[in-house]
């Protein structure tokens, strides 16, 4: 795109990327794709995850980028599995958290999402993006990745599994971040 800023995402999972080409489309923004990330930091912050993730990049990459790190935080569990959702889906997976939940008189969730933009000329600028929601009975859909399938955003009937890359970009946690960081790039360079 003519006139467009280059920015770099960087992350091994296709699935985000995807989600960002979708979220960025419109916006005067070149995505191109770094497949990988620098080391994560533990913490229950997920500001303080990206930022560091980015800061941490960006010193070996040397180009403006972002990174991107997702939480999803149960009610019923006090938050868990919070910033540790990765790991737990790809250790225990989402069958686990439904069992988790057995008899819990509450299903209610959230995913955060935070993006860290990192150019070197000023400070890593943090976008987030929240989606609440509830964790379903059963995992439903084959699209997504991650708890996708039992997570179904306030108001649908359907889980992020089951929608459309569209139909999840226009509710998604990680798309409203994005959106976000779209239009604060846009707004530096004066539209």
């Amino acid at each position: 795109m003519r006139g467009s800023s280059e920015v770099w995402f960087a992350t091994s999972n296709e699935h985000k990327f995807e989600e960002a080409r979708v979220a960025l489309r419109g916006f005067a923004i070149s995505l191109k794709r770094l497949p990988a990330k620098g080391s994560e930091l533990q913490s229950d912050d997920l500001a303080e995850i990206a930022r560091w993730s980015a800061t941490e990049t960006y010193s070996k990459e040397v180009r403006p980028l972002f990174v991107e790190d997702t939480g999803l935080f149960v009610r019923a569990l006090n938050g868990f599995p919070g910033p540790y959702a990765s790991y737990v889906n790809r250790t225990l997976g989402p069958e686990s958290l439904i069992a988790l939940l057995e008899g819990a008189k509450s299903r209610r969730a959230e995913f955060v999402s935070a993006v860290a933009y990192c150019s070197g000329r000023s400070e890593v600028k943090v976008f987030t993006g929240r989606l609440r929601g509830r964790i379903s009975y059963a995992p439903r859909g084959v699209n997504g990745f991650g708890f996708d399938p039992v997570f179904a955003p306030i108001g649908s009937e359907i889980t992020l599994a089951e929608m459309s890359l569209e139909q999840k970009g226009a509710v998604s946690h990680r798309s409203l971040a994005l959106k976000a960081f779209g239009r604060w790039l846009e707004s530096r360079r004066g539209g």
